[in-house]
C-alpha cells in the first residue's frame, strides 16, 4: 500500500469491523521519533521552495521531505518552508555521525 521508503512502511497493520462485517485494515499511529543527538546541519529556506524542493536539495531525494519535517517536529509539510530564510535542520548523510 505504501512505497518502498515512506514513512508508514514500517508501521505495523491493525484491522477492525466495520458495521457491515467487512475488515477495515489502517495504520496505526505513527510517532516522529526523538533524535538522540541534536541537529549539527541546516540550511536556509529559499523563496518560494517547496518541501519536495528542500528534500532534493539538501537530502537529495524530493520523496524523503518527511525525514526534514520529523526532525524538525513539524506535522504539516508547507509549514516547513513557509518563512523564507528560516534554519532548517538537515538529516545527517545515511552512515554519518
Amino acid at each position: 500500500m505504501f512505497f518502498r521508503g515512506s514513512r508508514y512502511e514500517n508501521i505495523t497493520e491493525a484491522t477492525l469491523t466495520g458495521k457491515d462485517e467487512r475488515p477495515i485494515r489502517y495504520k496505526r499511529m505513527r510517532f516522529i521519533p526523538q533524535s538522540a543527538t541534536p541537529p549539527r546541519l541546516f540550511t536556509s529556506v529559499e523563496q518560494g521552495e517547496r518541501p519536495d524542493l528542500l528534500a532534493y536539495r539538501t537530502i537529495g531525494d524530493p520523496e524523503q521531505f518527511w525525514r526534514l519535517c520529523d526532525l524538525n517536529l513539524v506535522r504539516r509539510p508547507v509549514d516547513l518552508t513557509e518563512e523564507p530564510g528560516a534554519a532548517v535542520a538537515v538529516p545527517a548523510p545515511e552512515g554519518g555521525g
